[in-house]
Order: C-alpha cells, then sequence, then structure tokens
C-alpha cells in the first residue's frame, strides 16, 4: 500500500459513543468541540465543549495560497482551544444528517492537519441525549496551546486534481449534493444563485449524501458496511477505487468520506473546493442541464 493510501486509511475509533465521550472527559482526556452557530451554543452545550462555527461555515480555495490560508487560519483556530496533540478531539452537531455534515467536515479537517486523535460524537447532540446527556450554558476557556501541524496530503484534492481526473478513467468523481444541485435547479444549500454557475463536474457519478444514513425519529445513524457497499457499487463504485468526493465546499461530502472509509473504502480524497470553488472558475468545465452521459447508474 502506498504512503497515500495508507494515509487515507482511518485510525480505528472514528465515532465515539455518549458514554466514551464521558470517560475521556472525566479523566481530561479530550475536548469537546462544537461546530454549531454560537446562538444554539449559547442555549445549551455539552459541558466542557468549545464553539468552533468556522468549521461549518469555512469556504475553502484549492490553490496553493488558498490551502496554506485553510490550513494556517484552523491550525491557529485549534490551538487557542488547546488541541495539543495529547487530548482527543471530539467534533458535535445537532445529528449527523442535519447540519451538512459539520462534524464529519471537523472530523476530516483536523486528520487532513495531521491532529493525531479525534473523531465524532455518535449520533451528535440527538445521541448525547437519547442517553441522558445534558446541557450546560457556561462557557470554558481553554489555554492556548501548540497545534501540532503535519499535513496528511493525501486526503485533499484540488480543483487541478479534478480536473485532472477529467480525461483519467482510473479516478471516479462522486457528487453527494442535495438533488437539486445534482440536477442543476439550485447552485447551493445557500441559494438557488449563491454561486455563478449551475451543474455539475463532468464525468462525475452521484449519490445523495443523506443515502449512506438511516434516520429514527430525528436520530441519524451511518448504514452498514454492507449496505453502503451495496449502494456505492449501483454506481460502479468499489472499496479499491481512487475517489474524489466534492459538494458544495467539503461539508456533506466529509459525512460521505466517514461512511465510505466505515465501509472499507481506501483511496478517498474530499475536493473542499467544491462546486463554490469549482463553479467560480470559468475556465472549468460544468455540465448542466439534465444529466447525460456523465451519470452512469448500475443496477436497480
Amino acid at each position: 500500500m502506498s504512503r497515500t493510501m495508507q494515509e487515507a486509511v482511518m485510525p480505528t475509533t472514528v465515532l465515539y459513543s455518549p458514554d466514551d465521550v464521558r470517560r475521556l472527559a472525566a479523566s481530561d482526556g479530550a475536548i469537546l468541540i462544537d461546530v454549531r452557530d454560537r446562538k444554539d451554543f449559547e442555549a445549551g452545550h455539552i459541558p466542557g465543549a468549545v464553539n468552533m462555527p468556522d468549521i461549518f461555515t469555512y469556504l475553502a480555495e484549492t490553490t496553493q495560497e488558498g490551502l496554506k490560508t485553510l490550513q494556517q487560519t484552523f491550525a491557529t483556530l485549534f490551538a487557542d482551544f488547546g488541541l495539543d496533540g495529547k487530548k482527543t478531539a471530539i467534533v458535535y452537531e445537532d445529528a449527523l444528517h442535519t447540519r451538512y455534515g459539520g462534524s464529519c467536515r471537523g472530523y476530516w479537517i483536523l486528520r487532513y492537519l495531521g491532529y493525531p486523535s479525534v473523531g465524532i460524537l455518535d449520533g451528535g447532540l440527538s445521541g448525547w441525549r437519547r442517553q441522558g446527556g445534558t446541557l450546560v450554558t457556561d462557557t470554558t476557556r481553554p489555554t492556548r496551546t501548540e497545534f501540532p501541524l503535519h499535513i496528511n496530503t493525501g486526503l485533499m484534492a484540488t480543483y487541478e486534481d479534478v480536473r485532472a481526473a477529467l480525461g483519467d478513467s482510473t479516478v471516479r468523481l462522486l457528487d453527494n449534493r442535495d438533488r437539486v444541485e445534482w440536477l442543476g435547479e439550485s447552485s447551493s444549500p445557500y441559494g438557488v444563485d449563491f454561486a455563478p454557475r449551475k451543474g455539475r463536474i463532468p464525468g462525475a457519478v452521484w449519490i445523495e449524501w443523506y443515502d449512506f444514513m438511516k434516520v429514527e425519529d430525528g436520530h441519524a445513524a451511518f448504514r452498514s458496511a454492507e449496505e453502503i457497499r451495496t449502494l456505492a457499487a449501483t454506481r460502479g463504485l468499489r472499496p479499491d477505487d481512487d475517489i474524489i468526493i466534492y459538494c458544495f465546499k467539503g461539508a456533506r461530502a466529509a459525512n460521505t468520506y466517514v461512511a465510505l472509509s466505515a465501509a472499507g473504502f481506501t483511496r478517498l480524497r474530499i475536493y473542499m473546493g467544491s462546486w463554490n470553488e469549482w463553479s467560480r472558475n470559468e475556465a472549468l468545465p460544468i455540465e448542466d442541464g439534465l444529466p447525460k452521459a456523465a451519470a452512469p447508474y448500475c443496477g436497480g
């Protein structure tokens, strides 16, 4: 296995149960990162948690300068919140299906920056409450530290990587945006015309990000590994394929990254700039209108 592939393989523990989080917190072994808006955080959050909405809102560019800005921005924020490489960072949101994969985006960013121990609260606040977890309104003020920055280049796809993949049959592009975005009816989750162009990256296949999860009574969980592999196979995607995932800004793509990784897919990258970056560069091709040959569907 190549170095790049090894870097893309997820650590053993990714989803931490509420009990896992309580045990880590009790031993001062975790920093809980809430990705929700500040007003939601202030209304009630897990005891000891810090608030970092930037994880959800940040719009990345994958130029050399853009990647450097992303790295410096988040390394500084995480240092401010005391992530020194010794404590486990646990990221959470409302639920896995309600904030466009914000907790998974935080997980992926930390892994991209090379943080050694990071996970996601399984089920988010929904799961926390279901297991009797309480919320508080007081604010924790961590001590600033030095963030251990070690960029994991094998996890990131730039717009140049995606453009090169357009003529490369060995690389698969997976679009997991909402249906209206895939069909070119809307440019983003933030409004029909938020981005300047509507459509798809040519040659991409589509699986809506919600489909990797099952939702019962407002609580979301990832489907089983077998179910995820079966779903991916309907689009001709196999666990050993070289796959680049994109959405609008890399949040839903991170949610899908976690799902596919748990199902044994080992060659995954996220195009972090995603449609927000791609659509704003007129030199980059798109397919608009109804999907054509660029959207093969294999199976029923």
